[in-house]
């Protein structure tokens, strides 16, 4: 950590508005990608935002410098957002029904790929699926959670999570195939890619 950062923390443990200011500038871009990635749009996620920062600054204390501060911060607002939809929606996850796979018209060509990078795109295609394909495809893929914590986290057993992560796959990889007009499009913990 340099020592910059460290100073920007204890002014935050201090409760100085300049090194808040400081170090919401410096993760606002991080924290918003995050956050982004699991609401349904801009304005959820400018809400997330905000209470990830007062949990950031309410919490500071509880980091005591094991391991990096960046993913102390993005686990903040990782846990934000499973707290933001499990009080807005019906978990546990494995309780979706079945016909949300079809909530997608097959008419209906999204053109979320117009004049925008292929992240910004991505992410608005992940923000049309359920809400529980896309938690757990965020916590697996982005996050790197394996299958015993998403089920621990979201309370649903390890095969409804491996279930869930397999149906957001599918429905992705259909959503950019539509999108891009590949014929294979590959989901991995790097990216996607066409063939």
């Amino acid at each position: 950590m340099t020592d910059y950062l460290q100073q920007i923390i204890e002014g935050c443990r201090q409760g100085d508005r300049k090194a808040q200011r400081q170090l919401y500038e410096q993760y606002k871009g991080i924290a918003y990608g995050v956050c982004l990635r699991y609401a349904d749009d801009s304005h959820d996620a400018q809400d997330l935002l905000q209470e990830g920062f007062i949990r950031v600054f309410r919490d500071i204390n509880q980091f005591q410098g094991a391991g990096s501060f960046d993913g102390w911060v993005r686990r903040v607002f990782v846990n934000v957002a499973l707290q933001h939809l499990k009080k807005k929606r019906s978990f546990p996850v494995a309780a979706m029904l079945e016909e949300e796979l079809n909530e997608l018209q097959d008419d209906t060509r999204w053109s979320v790929f117009d004049n925008d990078d292929l992240s910004a795109g991505l992410i608005r295609l992940m923000q049309q699926l359920p809400t529980g394909f896309r938690t757990v495809l965020n916590l697996y893929v982005l996050e790197g959670y394996s299958h015993a914590e998403i089920a621990d986290q979201l309370s649903i057993s390890v095969g409804a999570s491996k279930s869930q992560l397999s149906r957001a796959k599918t429905m992705l990889r259909a959503m950019l195939e539509k999108n891009l007009g590949a014929d294979s499009i590959y989901l991995t913990k790097t990216g996607a890619y066409g063939k």
